[in-house]
């Protein structure tokens, strides 16, 4: 018997419901709590009934008023990782697996009152089958629509960062560069005059001041111009970047200990943007580890595949909350995260962090390569 037949077999009003619910908006996570409401109202006995569906990176699983469920964990995480369907241990209710194909799109969580009734597991298995399309097609749009909206505050946080960049250009050549070549030319000057005077010893003096003072613009130039884009992307690629990214992070805190690890190799060296992002997203994970974690071992390692390229930045941190740094309401801009993600994403990639207090933190970033 079909899920349709089987469902039709419960009479009209259960039908119409369907339909209804069915050809409703579907957006998420509306239409998750639709069904399960229908669940609840069409079932004999599950007056509890909760939907989680499948994040779009497929590692948490999201349900509206609740926590979310890492892939894996518990009964609803378990039946989303093997796509079974799992009785609750006190008998009752189960968790059942909303499938499209092989993959598991959303769990529908339900509840009993006593011993879960077999015709009722039969009616949520057969809604299961039937909604499935539309949650796959709930999934679609939702994923398309928080792209865009990715894009969109890429958009609006380039521009932040390039006024904001030019406004740090300002600063650095005011206050650095133009002072430092002011004072040489005063320098310079004073030599000059020296030297007209027949006074060798104050010429020289002067000179190596002016010496001294070139030597600081040209330090302060390099500097403002490897904030732009690191000189070392250009000259050595992106695996030697990320060594000297690793060097600098452990003079700076001798007892931090960065290393870098490169496996695979591509036939074509990266495109510069694709090099540009995969570094800054290590700085920032880097700095983390130096202003955060309070880690005494950072490791990076950059994976070449066939078709994307994957970097991976752990550290024995204090680690935090992710919950709590991405909870409504809260900026995770203080770690740099959104900047991580948004770099990735305009990539058509993405960044997942892993983390929890006293565990570490592992941020990992894959940049699918276009062909």
């Amino acid at each position: 018997m079909t899920p349709l037949e089987l469902l039709a077999g419960r009479g009209p009003d259960l039908l119409v419901r369907i339909v209804t619910v069915a050809c409703s908006d579907r957006v998420l996570p509306d239409m998750a709590v639709e069904l399960a409401g229908l669940v609840v109202r069409s079932a004999t006995d599950l007056p509890f009934c909760d939907v989680y569906v499948l994040d779009e990176e497929e590692r948490v699983l999201e349900c509206p008023g609740r926590e979310p469920v890492p892939l894996g964990e518990g009964d609803v995480g378990w039946v989303a990782a093997h796509g079974r369907p799992r009785p609750h241990p006190d008998g009752r209710g189960a968790a059942l697996p909303v499938r499209a194909g092989h993959a598991t799109l959303a769990v529908i969580d339900t509840r009993s009152a006593g011993p879960c009734r077999e015709e009722d597991l039969e009616l949520v298995t057969a809604l299961a089958a039937l909604f499935s399309p539309v949650l796959h097609s709930c999934r679609r749009l939702r994923n398309a629509q928080e792209r865009e909206h990715s894009a969109e505050r890429f958009a609006e946080r380039a521009v932040e960062v390039q006024e904001a960049e030019r406004a740090r250009l300002v600063r650095d050549i005011h206050d650095g560069v133009a002072q430092r070549l002011a004072s040489l030319g005063f320098h310079l000057s004073a030599c000059d005059q020296a030297l007209s005077h027949g006074a060798s010893r104050e010429a020289h003096d002067q000179l190596m001041l002016a010496r001294e003072l070139s030597e600081l613009a040209a330090a302060e130039t390099r500097a403002a111009i490897g904030g732009l884009r690191p000189p070392v992307l250009d000259d050595l690629g992106l695996s030697a970047a990320l060594a000297t990214l690793a060097r600098e992070a452990g003079s700076r805190q001798p007892a931090l200990d960065v290393t870098v690890t490169v496996s695979g190799e591509l036939e074509d060296e990266l495109p510069d943007h694709v090099q540009t992002a995969l570094y800054r997203i290590a700085q920032e994970a880097v700095g983390n580890g130096l202003k955060h974690a309070k880690a005494s071992v950072v490791h990076l390692l950059l994976e070449h595949e066939r078709d994307r390229v994957r970097l991976r930045v752990s550290d024995d941190g204090v680690g935090f909350s992710i919950q709590d740094v991405f909870a409504p309401g809260r900026r995770p801009d203080s770690y740099g995260l959104r900047g991580m993600s948004e770099r990735a994403e305009l990539l058509g990639g993405r960044v997942h962090v892993s983390s929890r207090p006293g565990g570490g933190t592992v941020i990992e970033a894959v940049v699918p390569l276009r062909r």
